[in-house]
């Protein structure tokens, strides 16, 4: 029996109901998003606005830090120190190779579909700015909903909660380890709480466990996910799915995908992995109708090129070049399969909210909270270790992963307690 709905209240322009709930000054409209130019942040936050029903209606601004040379080094500084101690040594050093060598990138904000909106959009986040624009236009245009992701997006974040309290609502995507009342809500993964746990605890030292962050369980307003928030929602996987109808709907079935990712701190391999993987391919390409290839940012030219070198040439396998649209959101519409290295939190979290077959590679090198995060998916049956006996054309089912719906569902719960709410 379908459920009986109950029509919407009338708007304020045909009635005022609007003046019970307060009116425009309770109706969130608007969003800005606080980048740090790497795409497995800014994804999140993107993913989360477009759950929310604002993807139509918000501003992206990005915390930029020197690059270059030295300052390559010293991303573990705070970014406002960072930017003194650059503006210091250039007055000493001038232009000097020293300081501009080796620049990286920024990494544009990706379009739908794998093209590029470019950095012309891209706003330099300034705290001060944007708490008085969100002052400024309250009136006008409600409260201003801010969603960063990411560490050096913090202080920005925290200081335009402090600027401008009674005007935004602040959401902090990742932990920000220490006064998490600084923000309206947090969403972070669980394995983020890892150094809380028993197993955690006996792998620290006493003397350092004092240092070693967060120090306490989540409070009420910090929102728990499995993996990490994404914008592989339905609509932009049913739009994929019709963008890159004519290149991947012919392959022959099943497709199976291999996403790889890059060596981390917590997450170390190498060449090793790569004559791993490619042995393992070489097993499963019998059950196999197709075989594509991708690379991320992160991945080192020495392992690409042992699966180059090996697969280049097979009738069965393509392999994305990194020119031209990135496939991955096609791929994310299209696959039967992944595999996928166990580095990338954002790309297992998407392709397990697929509920397709998803295989991991590599968990066995990642330690700390990473280890903690491959378990629980294991665990919940959502991946299976990759090891080459595979029969890609197997299916099987899991719950898939719907973190990003869900911390949407707890920030408008959020919004509710303070009276206010979304634009429907």
């Amino acid at each position: 029996m379908r459920a009986i709905r109950l029509p919407e209240p009338p708007s304020g322009s045909l009635g005022m109901p609007e003046i019970f709930e307060g009116g425009i000054y309770s109706v969130i409209r608007r969003a800005v998003i606080i980048g740090n130019g790497f795409a497995g942040s800014e994804n999140q936050s993107i993913g989360l606005v477009r759950a929310l029903g604002l993807s139509d209606r918000h501003s992206i601004y990005r915390v930029t830090r020197p690059i270059g040379g030295i300052n390559e080094w010293l991303h573990w500084l705070p970014v406002s120190l960072h930017h003194k101690l650059n503006y210091i040594l250039k007055r000493i050093c001038g232009d000097s190779r020293f300081l501009s060598a080796g620049a990286r990138k920024l990494v544009p904000i990706a379009a739908e579909n794998g093209g590029s909106a470019g950095l012309l959009t891209v706003l330099e986040a300034d705290a001060k700015r944007i708490a008085t624009i969100a002052r400024e236009t309250f009136d006008k245009d409600g409260p201003l909903l801010v969603v960063a992701s990411g560490r050096d997006t913090i202080s920005v974040a925290s200081s335009i909660k402090r600027l401008a309290p009674e005007n935004v609502f602040v959401v902090q995507i990742q932990h920000p380890r220490s006064h998490l009342n600084r923000f309206d809500l947090v969403i972070t993964p669980k394995h983020d709480y890892y150094p809380l746990t028993p197993q955690a605890q006996e792998q620290i030292p006493r003397f350092l466990r004092g240092w070693i962050t967060p120090r306490e369980p989540p409070d009420r307003h910090v929102v728990l996910t499995v993996g990490a928030l994404h914008r592989a929602d339905f609509a932009a996987l049913r739009s994929a799915a019709t963008a890159w109808h004519d290149e991947l709907a012919p392959l022959p079935k099943p497709l199976l995908v291999v996403n790889v990712g890059g060596p981390t701190s917590h997450c170390r391999y190498g060449a090793d992995l790569a004559k791993q993987l490619t042995s393992s391919l070489q097993n499963v390409l019998t059950s196999c109708g197709s075989l594509r290839i991708s690379f991320s940012r992160r991945t080192p030219q020495k392992v690409a090129n042992i699966l180059i070198k090996e697969f280049s040439s097979h009738p069965k396998v393509y392999i994305w070049n990194g020119e031209g649209p990135n496939p991955h959101m096609g791929h994310l519409a299209w696959a039967d399969a992944f595999v996928i290295t166990a580095d990338s939190v954002s790309m297992l979290s998407e392709a397990c909210s697929t509920g397709k077959a998803v295989y991991v590679i590599g968990a066995e090198r990642c330690t700390w909270k990473f280890s903690d995060f491959h378990k629980s998916l294991r665990e919940g049956g959502v991946v299976r270790p990759f090891t080459g006996k595979e029969d890609i054309s197997e299916s099987w089912s899991y719950p898939p992963l719907n973190d990003t719906a869900e911390a949407a569902s707890r920030v408008r719960e959020a919004l509710a307690e303070r009276g206010w709410r979304l634009q429907a």
